[in-house]
């Protein structure tokens, strides 16, 4: 029997058709109404903040508007700003309400929602504050905890972030700092002085904590936090030391109610505790000791989300994503796959894309630039003893030798791809603290063989390999973080550079995890990284001086001079900046001389990014991902706050 399609069929299809598209009006409909019920409770959101933040500053006896509200001393203030908190006698620096540096709300195709992923060329190994002491951490960690002041982007002045106001004892031995009463921590509860106390006695102070990193900058200068009342937090020195703006605006402001719940032992053995009162939140955070095992571990990616608590403006994106893809290779093909929306391109990575792919800067930022935070990479001799071995590198001769024994030019040349230029020093060479006349070491392999002589070391077998006078041979373990091209071909040249003078390096390709137990058991004969800066003017006391060998402190190399201390000392104690800045031109030179490190190269900033986003300023701080907007946004959630 042959089936045919008649008109009650074709009647029944067009009333299914016609139900379905019912239905599907009626599924936008319902969205449109809940888009605007969202945009509604976005508005309703921002009034709210803004009669809180009226009420507050009315119980305060405080009202700023037009310049003084945006922290213009140029113009009038509609009510006298309420002083009773200060210390009579001794200027007020007033800050702004924080918020963005350039606002996203004012460019081309702002839109709200979307995800930023940051690919990381390493594993971060915890997420913990002032416990975690790796790039990739502080880099999260930024996002999370925020801290009294911080810099301006452009400008590189402290402004507030936490405090809405300060004062600075002329003599430098106290500073006063008022909190903004609308700051909040990511659960919603008050940020208040007790929090400030209590983070920097109970947490960055207690031994039982291992913030050793933090505490050694801190332990000569820092006398004590008291509250004076819930919004107001007084700062006393034991003497008058540069960093004690920095060591009192500058250090991230941790939940007292939250941190007091766990042990020093489950803080230290944390992977992923972070709570803070910053822009983001980390997504998989513990709330409590009763579910520590649900915490962030290495080897899954890290990821925040936009605290909708937060008390100032808050940010377009939903989600910042921090992805770990450690070959260069693999971690571009991600990239351009669209797994990442970030990434830093090896230099020849960089050159030979712009070079070869014109089309590839229609699609993507290629940013390059110095700023604030361009470090130095370097080789560092273990000084001390590993173990019970006493190596080479003790001698300062031998560190000298080391250093001229590598063709630096040339390795940034053929590795680098001529990015960068030789480094000189521990001073990054755009500061006044930096000496302009001092240049970096010479490559003179016979100056270096002459000083490897005097030092002990030739070959006295004729073997090709350097001896001492007892017969050992000059061998060490060179240590390096594996997962790119650029390390493997550095370890290469390093290792037949020496081999030609008579020198057996071998290596020891290790896990970017594993470097900071690493470093604080100081497990290493020669091991290379690089320092990077989070403020214009750095504290050298953390890595160079002797204080800093103990308790795992960050001179892991167990190098002691004690010139060099004494002008680290020196400089610190000088408040006049200019004066300073000579004391560590002295600084630097003496380290130079003393070779600790062979420093290798100082290098811009490589970034490419899609131009899926907008808002992306290279800053002379660097950058700020929380500024940035995915054009055309992802879903509808609304932005709230100020």
């Amino acid at each position: 029997m042959q089936n045919r399609f008649t008109i009650k069929d074709f009647l029944t299809v067009l009333v299914m058709a016609l139900i379905l598209l019912s239905v599907w009006l009626s599924m936008v409909q319902r969205d449109r109404e809940w888009n605007r019920l969202l945009s509604i409770e976005s508005r309703i959101g921002r009034m709210e903040t803004a009669l809180s933040e009226v009420q507050t500053q009315l119980d305060r006896g405080v009202v700023r508007t037009g310049a003084a509200a945006r922290g213009d001393s140029s113009g009038p203030a509609s009510v006298a700003l309420d002083e009773t908190w200060a210390v009579p006698g001794v200027a007020i620096e007033w800050q702004p309400m924080p918020g963005p540096a350039t606002d996203p709300r004012a460019e081309p195709g702002f839109a709200v929602g979307g995800e930023f992923c940051e690919l990381f060329e390493a594993q971060p190994a915890k997420l913990v504050p002032y416990l975690s002491q790796d790039v990739y951490g502080t880099r999260v960690l930024d996002r999370i905890v925020e801290s009294l002041a911080n810099f301006n982007p452009n400008t590189l002045v402290l402004r507030g972030e936490l405090a809405d106001a300060w004062q600075i004892d002329p003599s430098g031995l106290w500073i006063r700092a008022h909190i903004n009463p609308l700051a909040r921590f990511s659960d919603g509860s008050p940020l208040t002085a007790h929090d400030v106390v209590w983070t920097f006695h109970e947490f960055i102070l207690n031994p039982e904590i291992d913030a050793v990193r933090t505490r050694s900058t801190m332990e000569d200068s820092f006398d004590k936090a008291v509250a004076i009342n819930d919004q107001t937090v007084h700062f006393t020195f034991k003497k008058a030391v540069f960093t004690n703006v920095l060591t009192a605006l500058g250090n991230g402001i941790l939940p007292k109610a939250y941190y007091s719940q766990f042990t020093p032992t489950q803080i230290n053995q944390s992977t992923g505790l972070a709570m803070g009162s910053g822009l983001f939140r980390l997504e998989q955070l513990p709330m409590g000791t009763e579910d520590l095992a649900t915490q962030w571990t290495p080897g899954n990616d890290v990821v925040l989300q936009r605290s909708e608590r937060y008390w100032g403006v808050r940010p377009s994106l939903d989600r910042l994503r921090f992805r770990t893809v450690k070959d260069e290779m693999a971690r571009l093909v991600a990239f351009r796959n669209g797994e990442g929306s970030m990434m830093l391109p090896s230099s020849p990575q960089f050159n030979k894309v712009l070079r070869e792919e014109p089309e590839f800067a229609d699609d993507n930022f290629a940013l390059k630039w110095i700023n604030m935070r361009c470090g130095y990479s370097f080789i560092a001799w273990q000084c001390g003893a590993r173990g019970n071995r006493t190596l080479p590198f003790s001698d300062k001769r031998v560190r000298q030798a080391m250093s001229m024994l590598l063709d630096r030019e040339r390795m940034i040349r053929d590795i680098w791809e001529g990015i960068g230029v030789v480094s000189k020093g521990p001073m990054n060479p755009e500061s006044p603290g930096s000496d302009p006349a001092l240049k970096p070491w010479p490559y003179d392999p016979e100056r270096a063989a002459a000083l490897l002589a005097e030092a002990g070391w030739a070959d006295r077998n004729e073997d090709g390999v350097l001896e001492n006078a007892v017969g050992d041979q000059f061998e060490f373990e060179y240590t390096y973080a594996t997962g790119g091209e650029i390390s493997e071909r550095l370890a290469r040249f390093t290792k037949d550079s020496y081999a030609r003078a008579g020198i057996r390096m071998n290596t020891r390709p290790v896990d970017w995890s594993r470097y900071q137990e690493i470093l604080k058991m100081r497990d290493f004969d020669a091991i290379t990284m690089g320092w990077g800066a989070n403020a214009p003017e750095s504290d050298p006391r953390q890595i160079y001086h002797t204080e800093s060998i103990k308790e795992g402190g960050d001179n892991f190399v167990q190098w002691s001079c004690p010139e060099v201390d004494a002008l680290i000392d020196q400089g610190r104690t000088t408040m006049d900046e200019a004066t300073r800045m000579l004391v560590w031109q002295r600084f630097e030179a003496k380290v130079a001389e003393e070779c600790p490190y062979t420093f290798i190269r100082v290098a811009p900033w490589l970034r490419f990014i899609k131009r899926d986003f907008g808002n992306v300023q290279p800053y002379r701080k660097g950058l700020e991902p929380q500024e940035f907007f995915h054009i055309g946004g992802s879903g509808s959630t609304p932005v709230t706050g100020s």
